[in-house]
């Protein structure tokens, strides 16, 4: 959420930057400044008829002490007006504050002014791309089969037992996947980071905390009767652990890592860019997070593009990244860095991860703040970052390291596997 002071200091900057990502709702910023006007007004008015009512009960309680009785009696009548005053004031300033957050939660994040004009995911920028995309054998086969012919992931059991989109890992095909777990804390945890185990489930408090709501309501599955949310990304529950939190400045910065499930309803989504494990309602994946001083959050965030950018090298993976256009950019996101991998069968580019700085969107939804070397308490800034999603990760190391024998595992994963071909 966007901070009311930058919006009353900035409008024009803000409509100039939000643009970029296609938002061109200035009258909503407009209402936004017209209702914090209000709110600001009623909150004096509010003041004053308070302090002169307790002006009044001081006056009364000294004539009470001085036995002017009737003096006191008619004064307490006049407190009666007052209180009604005050009553109503309140009541509409309550109106006017929730009236105000609601069209707050509606504004997305200032992008980055390095963020690139556009409109999809054609306008991306590419920043950098690495590896050769491998050659294979004319037989080769597309993940999918490759599952079925080596028995490794059974999507059919899947959409049996739940549904298209929930696959069961089975054999070598489950070892690979604790494999990549593994590997990507160990790589993590040597990197600086935490490891947590986070819950499956968060509140609405939580999940409006980091952005997912209003925003993705519609992506996320809800347990009405609780109220609670599957989390579709561990960034959730791991940010949300410092809401409504006072850092210090030694405190800075905080890194956690963690895997969990991660479960989105990926409504509207079909056709071929589905199959297999391209796209799935159920998914494994380890995230960074990081809370940092906003003078520092920039070179973190390339920091934390280096570190995906090793766990692909060390893969073996082709791959390459892009900087999000505006268009393209997610709503809480201040700039994006996407990557993602080759697949030699499919031959496209599958997305395996984002890393995001969200500057101080997220906690000024959650009131983190922090305090600084000077003594002022300030917002923080949140980063995050896929490290890695495994499901198009598992589809890329399939189909790539595919041979006439079998499917080779990239050096690095051999320790973790404890075998060094699925045959």
């Amino acid at each position: 959420m966007l901070q009311l002071s930058y919006l009353r200091e900035n409008r024009e900057k803000a409509i100039e930057l939000l643009a970029i990502k296609n938002f061109t709702r200035t009258d909503l910023i407009d209402k936004v400044i017209r209702l914090d006007d209000k709110r600001r007004e009623t909150q004096k008015s509010l003041d004053e008829n308070l302090s002169q009512a307790n002006a009044m009960a001081k006056e009364i309680g000294m004539f009470f002490k001085t036995g002017k009785i009737e003096e006191a009696k008619l004064m307490k009548e006049k407190t009666t007006a007052f209180k009604k005053v005050s009553k109503e004031l309140s009541e509409v300033l309550d109106q006017t504050s929730r009236e105000l957050n609601k069209l707050l939660l509606e504004i997305p994040n200032i992008p980055h002014p390095s963020v690139p004009k556009g409109n999809t995911e054609e306008d991306n920028e590419l920043i950098e791309e690495e590896g050769s995309k491998p050659e294979l054998f004319a037989s080769a086969l597309p993940h999918w089969d490759l599952a079925k012919k080596y028995d490794i992931i059974d999507f059919d059991l899947g959409s049996k037992v739940t549904g298209a989109g929930f696959p069961f890992y089975k054999g070598k095909g489950a070892k690979l996947q604790r494999a990549l777990i593994n590997y990507f804390l160990d790589k993590a945890l040597e990197a600086g980071y935490i490891e947590y185990q986070p819950p499956l489930f968060v509140n609405e408090a939580s999940a409006r905390g980091t952005g997912q709501l209003p925003d993705k309501e519609g992506q996320m599955y809800h347990i009405t009767e609780d109220n609670l949310y599957p989390i579709p990304t561990a960034e959730v529950p791991i940010t949300n652990i410092y809401r409504d939190q006072l850092l210090g400045f030694e405190d800075l910065p905080v890194k956690n890592a963690a895997y969990s499930n991660c479960f989105r309803r990926e409504a509207g989504s079909y056709g071929k860019e589905v199959r297999g494990l391209n796209r799935l309602h159920q998914f494994d994946k380890v995230e960074i997070v990081q809370i940092q001083h906003p003078e520092k959050s920039y070179d973190t965030l390339e920091e934390m593009r280096k570190h995906v950018s090793s766990l692909l090298r060390d893969l073996e993976l082709p791959f390459r990244i892009l900087k999000l256009c505006g268009g393209d950019l997610g709503f809480t996101s201040a700039m994006t860095y996407d990557f993602e991998v080759y697949s030699a069968v499919q031959k496209k580019w599958l997305e395996v991860s984002s890393v995001s700085n969200f500057e101080n969107f997220q906690t000024n939804r959650m009131k983190l703040r922090f305090k600084d070397e000077n003594g002022k308490n300030r917002l923080a800034h949140t980063l995050n970052g896929s490290a890695l999603a495994l499901p198009r990760i598992v589809a890329a190391l399939l189909e790539n390291n595919q041979t006439e024998k079998g499917i080779r595992i990239p050096k690095a994963l051999i320790d973790y596997t404890k075998f060094e071909i699925i045959d």
